[in-house]
């Protein structure tokens, strides 16, 4: 999708919005938000409805207030008060219906509020302040980081070893890789890293570490045990000089976890 046929989404889903008595706000989500960053040809429609109390439920089971909904080719019910829409061209929309005391079960970074009228404005901000806490809460030590980082390469190279290709793949190329990058994020000072996302250490990496962006990618599309030894190289190399206590004794034991793995 263009950035004019972008923003004429937007605008006629506004309008609609708009002219529902039973609507009190529309908040813009993510890349549609245009805080930080703004929708590319790749961006889905995300955003929040916020209804009148008793509302919610009749604009989450019916719809036709989106723009073009005969156009709609799939849809489903993703949570309780969430769902997911596809259109036949492949755009994907992705939405959630809240009145405004169901809003505080939501978490949020990016956002940008479109319709307001009454309070919803106010929600939003003891709802971004609740998200904050709620990441500070969940702050995992460097020290577990590191740790599950290295037994998630031993075990995903183990399993590979043994048979289990989808299994290993799944610990290497994705456990230990949120691992690796939530501490090389934490690390390593980097200018603009404003735009990496709190809620999700993957979102935009490749725009703030460009050079490493291209290496971890590429290990992406290596053998289980090649991608763990990269994995483990740019650990060491990233991180050994900047964590006090970097656990050099436990890297080099992985290393040769993985070189008998390789070696299977």
């Amino acid at each position: 999708m263009d950035a004019e046929t972008y923003e004429r989404f937007t605008r006629r889903l506004l309008d609609r919005l708009a002219a529902d008595e039973r609507v009190l706000g529309l908040v813009a989500l993510g890349s549609m938000a245009a805080r930080d960053y703004v929708p590319d040809a790749w961006s889905d429609h995300d955003f929040f409805v916020i209804t009148r109390p008793g509302a919610q439920e009749s604009l989450r089971t019916d719809l036709f207030w989106l723009p073009d909904a005969e156009r709609i080719a799939f849809h489903f019910r993703e949570t309780a008060h969430g769902l997911k829409a596809i259109y036949a061209d492949g755009h994907l929309v992705e939405f959630a219906v809240f009145d405004l005391a169901e809003l505080n079960l939501a978490k949020i970074n990016r956002y940008r509020t479109l319709l307001d009228r009454g309070g919803v404005e106010e929600a939003l901000a003891r709802v971004r302040e609740a998200t904050k806490a709620w990441t500070a809460g969940s702050f995992e030590p460097d020290d577990h980081l590191l740790g599950q980082l290295l037994s998630n390469l031993l075990v995903g190279v183990g399993r590979h070893a043994r048979g289990e290709r989808l299994s290993g793949g799944q610990f290497v190329k994705s456990h230990a890789l949120r691992h690796l990058l939530v501490l090389l994020e934490r690390h390593l000072p980097a200018e603009g890293a404003e735009v990496l996302d709190d809620l999700d250490p993957l979102r935009r990496f490749e725009r703030i570490y460009p050079e490493l962006g291209r290496e971890i990618d590429a290990l992406q599309l290596a053998a289980v045990p090649t991608a763990a030894r990269g994995l483990l190289e740019i650990a060491r190399r990233e991180l050994a000089g900047r964590l006090p206590g970097f656990p050099t004794a436990g890297v080099e034991a992985v290393a040769a976890g993985i070189r008998k793995a390789e070696a299977t």
